[in-house]
């Protein structure tokens, strides 16, 4: 191999041969040689790059910062009392569960290595980490793990996921394993093994609603308190957090996420024009659209919300005839309320499941037809049924009893719904549409609070203009199992159905994915059967997301809090290295 290394070195010109050659060259030659070897050194160079850059990825690296506006001001960050998007924001930050949701809605296990279901599907049992530690240090326990389960079961604190842990019983079977028993299979169990675990040692000493880790919180999640700013009224203007080194998938890239809070949406607009915050959330259409074209970064996903006309036969008769109802649903434009109440930002809907939630190819329900075609099938629906338009222009019906007396019924009724800009702008397009049929309506507007207490909760409504949240399957059952219709059940359209309620019932306990997905489908038959709402759009989550975060994911978010689940996979910064060196 020398030898022929050593011959075919002898083939090249020595640099005594290449000086004489170059010497006889005149002046012309000369350059146009030393053009073609400044064209073949560059040549190589950009080869040489190319190679080099097809052997390289892009990587994240530890170090960067963000920081969010929110709206509102968290006061129980714990995963036991957190209702607000503020509490409920910070504890997807700060806590971690059994298992962990990830952005695609699929579950993976955190504080927990592995887990087994008995055959019956009542017994779980799970195997924790090794070296999974609180943010001071301390070490996780079963002993942490079933002080919050009981937290949370406990009635007299009234935790808003109570309802996911009736009837399930927890015991230590060693300092490594938990066992939870079910009375009942339920299917979304392993999600709620996402609840976050608060350290006992921590809430023993105080009521839970008095307790100072409330606004201190200490978790075992991906971000830790570094700092808090309050004013002198106890309010809480920012949290500093930076990563947990012991976090149990990873310790996060970002070096610092900040989290202000703001009264409002104009406060919240106010700080990111000004740049005291990187991004903001739960963003109105319109406001999402004045960012727009100013250049921000939008990211949006339909939510599992379903808005629609909920109708109370109880407080008005006319909603026991499904032509009616038939004609509502034909007359109102949902497209030119996605359109112009929520700017594109949303969907047309026509069932009770939200679109996405559950993995099935839904009928499609819609006649392709235009608005003005749908309008004509509305009016002779409803003159086939004896409605006709009176001098004021409405429609009325005369009504003879068996005594062959005469009385006029007035196809007229209510809607009652909330002050804000989306609801009330929907509720007086839904009028517009429905007079120009001929209907009578009179439309409501409350503020929030004064709705829940004083119109939702004793049931006083014709129509409820409302947005389900539904952020599991198996919250169907509260808002249309005939068991929910009274306050504080959440079965607003006072829906009575023996077959829905086994349906529910059997969804809730079937643990076989393709078997509880045939069940919904049953449910939605006999939902678009009976009518008893007019479902209208399912609304997007708006993000202004910062334009130098990556590794973020807005895939499958059911709260506002899930959009922090990937987090810790958040960065800033890069570095191009080879791929050999990237794991």
């Amino acid at each position: 191999m020398k030898n022929f290394y050593n011959r075919l070195f002898n083939l090249l010109p020595s640099k005594n041969e290449i000086k004489k050659a170059i010497s006889h060259f005149s002046k012309r030659e000369y350059f146009v040689f030393l053009g073609l070897v400044v064209i073949l050194f560059v040549s190589t160079l950009t080869i040489l790059e190319r190679i080099n850059k097809s052997f390289m990825v892009s990587v994240a690296l530890q170090g960067g910062s963000i920081s969010e506006g929110i709206i509102g001001t968290p006061r129980f960050i714990n995963p036991v009392l957190a209702f607000s998007d503020a509490d409920q924001d910070l504890v997807s930050l700060i806590y971690s569960g059994l298992m962990r949701k990830n952005p695609d809605g699929t579950l993976t296990t955190d504080l927990a290595s592995k887990y087994e279901v008995s055959k019956d599907g009542l017994i779980y049992t799970f195997t924790l980490n090794n070296d999974i530690y609180f943010h001071d240090g301390k070490p996780v326990t079963p002993d942490d793990i079933i002080f919050t389960v009981n937290k949370v079961k406990d009635p007299t604190i009234k935790s808003p996921k109570k309802v996911n842990w009736d009837g399930v019983s927890v015991e230590k079977i060693d300092e490594k394993t938990i066992k939870f028993t079910l009375k009942q299979p339920i299917a979304s169990f392993l999600e709620n093994t996402t609840l976050g675990i608060m350290p006992a040692y921590l809430w023993n000493d105080s009521p839970i609603e008095l307790n100072n880790a409330n606004t201190e919180p200490i978790g075992s999640g991906p971000f830790k308190v570094s700092s808090v700013s309050k004013q002198s009224s106890g309010l809480i203007d920012y949290y500093d957090l930076v990563p947990f080194e012991k976090f149990n998938l990873g310790k996060p890239f970002l070096e610092k996420i900040t989290l202000r809070f703001y009264p409002n949406e104009d406060a919240q607009m106010l700080a990111l024009q000004s740049g005291e915050v990187d991004q903001i959330g739960s963003v109105t259409p319109t406001n999402a659209n004045i960012l727009k074209e100013k250049n921000y970064r939008i990211e949006s996903l339909t939510l599992p919300r379903v808005f629609g006309l909920f109708f109370n036969q109880n407080q008005n008769q006319i909603f026991t005839d499904k032509n009616i109802i038939k004609a509502i649903d034909l007359a109102v434009d949902k497209d030119k309320i996605v359109r112009d109440v929520l700017l594109g930002y949303g969907v047309v809907i026509n069932d009770p499941i939200p679109p996405n939630m559950i993995d099935y190819q839904k009928l499609n329900t819609g006649d392709n037809i235009s608005q003005e075609e749908k309008i004509k099938k509305a009016q002779d629906l409803l003159a086939k049924d004896g409605w006709k338009k009176g001098e004021d222009g409405f429609l009325q019906k005369t009504i003879v009893d068996k005594k062959k007396k005469k009385t006029i019924s007035y196809l007229e009724f209510s809607i009652s719904t909330s002050n804000s800009p989306e609801l009330a702008k929907s509720a007086e397009l839904i009028k517009q549409n429905l007079e120009n049929i001929g209907m009578k309506v009179d439309v409501k507007t409350f503020e929030i609070g004064n709705l829940n207490q004083g119109v939702i909760r004793p049931r006083k409504y014709d129509a409820l203009l409302f947005g389900e949240i539904i952020n599991r399957k198996s919250d169907l059952f509260a808002f249309w199992h005939s068991s929910q219709r009274k306050d504080p059940g959440l079965n607003v359209a006072m829906y009575t159905n023996a077959k829905v309620d086994k349906i529910l019932e059997d969804a809730f306990t079937t643990i076989d994915e393709k078997a509880r997905i045939k069940k919904y489908i049953q449910f939605e038959d006999e939902i678009r059967k009976d009518m008893p709402a007019v479902f209208l759009y399912s609304p997007d989550f708006i993000y202004v997301v910062s334009k130098d975060l990556q590794g973020f994911s807005l895939d499958h978010i059911t709260t506002s809090g899930d959009r922090f689940l990937n987090s810790y996979l958040w960065y800033t910064k890069t570095d191009n290295v080879w791929k050999i060196f990237s794991n």
